[in-house]
């Protein structure tokens, strides 16, 4: 049974579904008005593991990841400019077009990543009838107010009958003594009152009807409509990065509670955050990097450009409620961790029927392998321990291809099997793409067998200069060649 850290309750708790043999899952996307960083990669792996997990046991998954195309103003406050919007201004750009050329990009980050796409990806900006009759609702429980064509929630009279905190582990008074006063909100009764509705300044340009005024929801309004209109009153998961805590998933409990009576999640799950070199990942450090930096080697932190499946492998070595901190020694054990599952891999396919193994022992230990592999990924998502198996597994697939071992068929299928549940189904682990036509294929596969039949040629004649070339540019092509001892293999990461 999977046992899973539920931030609500502060422990880990075993998973049982609202309904039995289905999953509901909502989890917050990304605010689309820059490129995709590692930040944005740890939320879609984290999560994409969780659901891979689902459904390779067999539950109905209804995953459903928002994007947020309007609302999210500077500094997570309540004002300010909208961040699609400024950047549309500076841009000279229709804002809905920012927001597409971000989703689109952020898209292929994601799939460079394997990471699978949600059941529903919801835009706020399409959800807008939702979310002024979800205010209603707050209106008429008596939660919110209506200030100068704006509606906030009131936290005060919320907190009267209700907790508010009990997911950060706040108390009102330190929130009240936390919250600055800002200059343009004096519209509101308390400064820790937070928007559900703003009513939009002349020059505002992302701005649709309401019963208060001509404006636009706030931010926290959008994930409780559209979790409740796609996954019910009550629903199993809601998660996201350790930043969205507080106030943005506090707020969303506060919302659904007021309109509800009582709590529309089950467990709330939070994976932490990534630290560069030791220090908050920020454009002020100088050490924001995007993925497509990654992908390219376009950063002055990189020496090279970096496969996505050696960025994911570096996120799921570490368990994702720690802190992760990215160094390019952690990215080169991540890519060395790589290259050596995919060598086993590669052994593990071919691997012959050999005779009965007489070694028992060896047989035992695969065997338990299935089990102890689901034991650590059902022990709160603990990747970090379902790696040290399988790289010990390896060993055994690394010594039976040198022929120090012998394996029966029945042990060499169970390896298979464990490998691809848990390396390539669970985890996501990909070492080929298979988006291209058989024609194409062919030829492209045998464009590859031409040039290393060249570089083998040229190491025969101990021309090592034209051997490391080829190997090099290929290498920086995503290719990734292993040599052995009469043969060379080759794969093409994602």
């Amino acid at each position: 049974m999977l046992q899973i850290h539920n931030t609500l309750s502060r422990k880990k708790e075993t998973f049982k579904p609202i309904h039995e043999n289905r999953v509901g899952m909502y989890v917050c996307g990304p605010t689309v008005y820059g490129d995709a960083h590692l930040g944005h990669a740890r939320v879609g792996i984290v999560f994409d593991v969780l659901y891979r997990y689902f459904l390779s046991m067999d539950y109905k998954v209804r995953y459903v990841r928002n994007i947020t195309d309007v609302g999210h103003l500077e500094n997570d406050a309540d004002v300010g400019d909208d961040k699609i919007a400024k950047k549309a201004k500076l841009e000279h750009l229709e804002p809905m077009e920012v927001a597409q050329y971000y989703m689109n990009s952020y898209h292929r980050d994601m799939e460079k990543l394997n990471i699978l796409p949600p059941s529903i990806e919801p835009l706020a900006s399409g959800h807008i009838i939702e979310q002024i009759e979800f205010v209603k609702k707050i209106l008429d429980k008596g939660y919110a107010y209506v200030s100068d064509g704006n509606v906030y929630f009131d936290v005060d009279a919320y907190a009267k009958d209700f907790h508010y905190g009990k997911l950060s582990g706040r108390n009102l008074e330190d929130i009240k003594t936390e919250t600055r006063t800002l200059a343009g909100q004096e519209e509101k009764k308390n400064s820790y009152d937070f928007a559900l509705w703003k009513k939009a300044k002349p020059e505002h340009i992302m701005r649709w009807p309401s019963p208060w005024s001509d404006g636009f929801p706030g931010w926290h309004i959008e994930c409780s409509a559209m979790g409740m209109k796609y996954l019910g009153e009550e629903f199993d998961i809601h998660g996201g990065g350790m930043d969205l805590l507080f106030p943005h998933h506090e707020a969303e409990i506060a919302q659904s509670c007021a309109v509800l009576g009582h709590d529309a999640v089950h467990y709330w799950i939070h994976n932490n955050m990534i630290t560069v070199e030791g220090k908050k990942m920020g454009k002020s450090y100088n050490n924001f990097i995007t993925l497509q930096q990654f992908f390219k080697g376009e950063h002055p932190l990189l020496t090279e450009a970096i496969q996505p499946m050696t960025i994911r492998l570096f996120i799921l070595m570490a368990h994702y409620r720690s802190t992760l901190d990215f160094t390019n020694d952690a990215l080169l054990a991540a890519q060395k961790g790589l290259d050596k599952l995919q060598e086993s891999l590669n052994k593990l396919n071919d691997l012959t029927v050999q005779e009965k193994t007489n070694n028992e022992e060896v047989h035992k230990t695969i065997i338990s392998l299935y089990d102890k592999c689901l034991e650590a990924i059902e022990d709160d998502l603990n990747t970090p321990i379902l790696l040290s198996i399988l790289f010990d597994s390896a060993k055994i697939i690394n010594s039976a291809y040198d022929g120090k071992l012998t394996l029966s068929q029945s042990d060499i299928d169970e390896l298979k099997k464990v490998w691809q549940k848990f390396l390539c189904d669970i985890l996501g682990i990909s070492f080929a793409s298979d988006s291209m036509s058989d024609k194409t294929k062919q030829a492209f596969h045998g464009a590859v067998d031409l040039l290393l039949q060249i570089r083998l040629s040229a190491k025969e004649r101990k021309d090592w200069e034209t051997s490391d070339f080829i190997r090099n540019e290929l290498s920086k092509l995503g290719f990734q060649i292993q040599d052995y001892e009469k043969k060379v293999k080759w794969n093409l990461f994602n």
